[in-house]
């Protein structure tokens, strides 16, 4: 049977994994907020939760309105994403009969995290062994809280795994020229004023965000460039939260890929997957070798 992969979180660095995944063979399960708040909204299969069906590199997303769809979906070689932020559905993966084999934490939230499943032990004669549980970034610490992270901050060392210890920590700073990131000036409603693709110059007005109080502020754009990403119009954001990203690159067919990034992240993501199964099986062959 072909092994699932469930993961947590449909962001773009989420869905590069998945992407990544799906082309290696896995299948693949997204579990998401009610109300993402992806900005990179063109390769996220986040969006799916909004518009019912969405494409990220030709591999398509499907909304599944409750856990039963979820086998229907797969079977039919899409990717489910279901609103789940708890990953409930590992809970009744049996009664689905689906078998999620690995659980990767894409969340990115950065916090220290607890994972959703008490840490397993490695048992390849327990079929109820627990799935192999993936970290994303900061937060995560192999051997504690997953059994695995992978790196994600830019460098020599993007997408490397760690069997122990933890990834680089969050330097709070955004990778790049930090004047691309586009944040909300207060809390309120956000409203765009261009598109993602749409060539934009320094200085233009690229959103605005209306208060509960009736006040608007602009949020202009820092340099020329593509708007490479915008939060979902219509969403209620909270001060300082990230709402954008422009490109100064100008290329508005990056808009449409998945990062390099991501696909690197993704990489370390199938590296951890195989060589842990290469583990499960020398352990097996250990226990059979001590048993006779």
């Amino acid at each position: 049977m072909v092994p699932i992969v469930l993961i947590r979180g449909g962001g773009d660095l989420a869905t590069g994994v998945a992407v990544r995944l799906f082309r290696a063979g896995f299948r693949i399960i997204v579990t998401e907020l009610p109300q993402p708040l992806a900005v990179r909204r063109t390769v996220s299969f986040a969006e799916t939760v909004y518009e019912g069906a969405w494409e990220v590199e030709k591999i398509r997303a499907r909304r599944a309105d409750s856990e039963s769809e979820v086998p229907k979906i797969l079977g039919r070689g899409e990717v489910p994403v279901l609103v789940d932020p708890e990953a409930a559905l590992l809970k009744e993966q049996a009664n689905l009969r689906l078998q999620i084999g690995t659980v990767v934490d894409a969340r990115m939230t950065k916090r220290p995290a607890a994972g959703p499943l008490p840490r397993p032990a490695r048992n390849a004669k327990n079929p109820e062994v627990a799935p192999l549980l993936i970290g994303l970034g900061p937060g995560f610490n192999a051997g504690a809280n997953c059994h695995a992270v992978i790196e994600t901050m830019r460098g020599h060392t993007l997408g490397r795994v760690y069997w122990q210890g933890s990834a680089m920590a969050d330097t709070n700073l955004p990778e790049g020229d930090p004047r691309r990131i586009l944040r909300a000036p207060s809390a309120g409603i956000v409203h765009a004023h261009a598109e993602i693709g749409q060539r934009v110059e320094g200085g233009q007005v690229i959103a605005e965000v209306r208060s509960g109080d009736g006040q608007v502020r602009f949020v202009t754009s820092p340099l020329a460039g593509i708007l490479r990403g915008m939060i979902r119009p219509g969403l209620l954001v909270t001060l300082g939260l990230k709402i954008g990203d422009v490109d100064a690159r100008k290329d508005p067919g990056l808009c449409y890929l998945v990062s390099d990034k991501s696909l690197a992240v993704g990489g370390g993501v199938l590296e951890a997957i195989l060589g842990w199964s290469k583990l499960v099986s020398q352990e097996a062959e250990v226990a059979g070798e001590s048993s006779v």
